[in-house]
């Protein structure tokens, strides 16, 4: 028993899960975390197995690809659980991305846990790509050929770089023997980086739906949360197994299921639905440089996103009406973007694209840092006319003009305040009680 009390195993044990504190009140929300843990783990095990059996040339790859799913004793299970597993594991981490944005998980001290978590997504999108190219299909082939060709348009070393990740002047085996090295590889740096993630999450703690670092309401991750999650990941198996057995090219394209043929070109060249986001932004501008930079920008402003809302001055989105409404949008408006990466590049949808990824950035470069000065501007507004009750030597932040107005009590300024005297009110009182 001594060597088991001090030996590193049961101490990474103790700190990965036994006796780890989170707070009493995270929601099933809070599931989509572990469900991507799960799903990597997955997408590594399943990826093992297929690199077994695929040979990276363009003569062969396709064939045996083809083989795999009609020949080999359950290959077809293997191939469509990867492949399908990577749509899911993807829906989780963007799940997981826009709570965490909700519930102001991101911001501080929590910084890194996020920087580290958007690390995780660059290498995913970059994995992904590369293992969509890997069956060497007409949609793989020209897939590459276009992705891959955005890389002339940098100045000075854009042809050096197609050079070198091409393997020569075109697309042939020294490219995919380039890919398929990189897919196989990345997925072990990602694995990586969410240990990294995890050694963040327990040296800061988790969030919670209210946004206040509670102190002594927490219990122990196992066995209750444990059991939580274990129920999450048996009901998304079952969806994922219905998908993969019943209907398993619904995630797919059909045209990739045709041998890669540089001669004949498909009408409408599109990624993967979790990239549909990316390819967007990218062809709504007709500058292939100025494309690649702004799909740049859409990534790098997320990394910057804690810096960009700092100021704020209550965490979670519960108590912020301003902040919801434009949270929404936000996500309604990613939504809209995927739809349009899978439309044709023509009118109308061509226009839509332009004024969605304008609406993106205005949300992340001015409404959601906006949200800050409102949100202090309205609860210390709040206190003033409340001073009373709460406290007569209260200091106010927001602007001096701000309480000459509130004086007159105008209805107007009442009207519009009185949705967020709910929500601030519902704030002080959780404060007083967790003080208390």
């Amino acid at each position: 028993m001594r060597f088991w009390d001090k030996s590193l195993l049961f101490f990474l044990f103790k700190v990965t899960g036994l006796f780890y504190k989170t707070p009493t009140n995270l929601s099933y929300w809070w599931n989509f975390g572990s469900l991507s843990l799960y799903f990597l783990i997955s997408q590594i095990i399943t990826g093992i197995i297929l690199a077994m059996f695929y040979n990276p040339n363009s003569s062969l790859a396709f064939i045996i690809i083809m083989e795999l799913n009609n020949e080999i004793y359950y290959g077809w299970w293997v191939r469509y659980l990867h492949s399908n597993g990577a749509s899911f594991f993807f829906l989780c981490v963007y799940i997981h991305m826009f709570k965490n944005i909700y519930y102001g998980s991101f911001l501080y001290p929590r910084q890194l846990l996020w920087i580290t978590g958007m690390l995780i997504l660059v290498l995913m999108i970059i994995t992904a790509f590369l293992g969509y190219i890997l069956p060497w299909g007409q949609m793989s082939f020209w897939g590459a050929m276009v992705i891959t060709s955005l890389l002339a348009s940098i100045p000075l070393i854009g042809a050096d770089l197609i050079f070198l990740l091409w393997g020569g002047f075109s697309i042939h085996d020294a490219t995919l023997h380039r890919f398929y090295s990189l897919h196989f590889t990345l997925p072990f740096i990602i694995l990586i980086l969410v240990l990294i993630h995890l050694a963040f999450l327990h040296e800061f703690g988790s969030n919670n739906p209210l946004g206040i670092q509670f102190v002594l309401d927490k219990i122990p991750f196992a066995p209750y949360y444990v059991i939580k999650d274990l129920f999450v990941v048996i009901v998304t198996l079952n969806i994922l197994v219905i998908i993969y057995t019943v209907w398993p090219y619904i995630l797919g394209h059909s045209i990739n299921y045709e041998k890669a043929n540089f001669l004949i070109t498909p009408s409408h060249i599109v990624p993967e639905w979790y990239l549909l986001f990316f390819y967007a932004i990218l062809r709504s501008v007709t500058s292939k440089l100025l494309g690649f930079f702004f799909m740049f920008c859409s990534i790098i402003l997320l990394f910057f996103l804690p810096y960009l809302l700092k100021n704020f001055l209550i965490r979670s989105t519960v108590f912020k009406p301003w902040h919801a409404i434009w949270f929404w949008i936000f996500v309604f408006n990613s939504i809209l973007l995927c739809w349009v990466g899978s439309m044709p590049v023509i009118d109308p949808y061509l226009e839509i694209g332009q004024k969605l990824c304008v609406l993106y950035f205005s949300i992340l470069l001015i409404f959601f840092p906006l949200s800050a000065p409102i949100e202090r501007l309205v609860y210390d507004s709040y206190l003033f006319l409340h001073q009373t009750q709460i406290d007569k030597n209260v200091r106010f932040n927001s602007f001096d003009f701000f309480q000459d107005v509130i004086k007159h009590k105008f209805f107007l300024i009442h009207l519009i305040l009185i949705c967020y005297y709910l929500k601030i009110y519902n704030y002080i009182n959780l404060e007083i009680c967790r003080s208390i």
